[in-house]
């Protein structure tokens, strides 16, 4: 049986830290949420990451983003087909 996790991307809005963990707040899906930072990449406002299970996990940049956002609408398309 394979397993599937599942990364959504986010727009990086402040990164702090608290209570010794760096955290990012972030834009996902239209909704401000804090997610704790695990990369070790320098992120700023503006950037964009991928946000699994409530962790930033990796920066990704602008043309990997449109390519992901592209991957969504297709898939929404194919289910919204069926």
């Amino acid at each position: 049986m394979y397993k599937l996790c599942l990364g959504v991307p986010a727009r990086i809005i402040n990164v702090f830290e608290k209570d010794g963990l760096r955290i990012a707040k972030v834009i996902l899906g239209g909704i401000a949420r804090d997610v704790i930072v695990v990369t070790n990449e320098d992120l700023e406002e503006g950037d964009y990451v991928i946000v699994h299970a409530g962790m930033a996990i990796s920066k990704i940049d602008e043309n990997e983003l449109e390519t992901i956002l592209n991957i969504w609408k297709e898939l929404e398309r194919v289910i919204i087909e069926k």
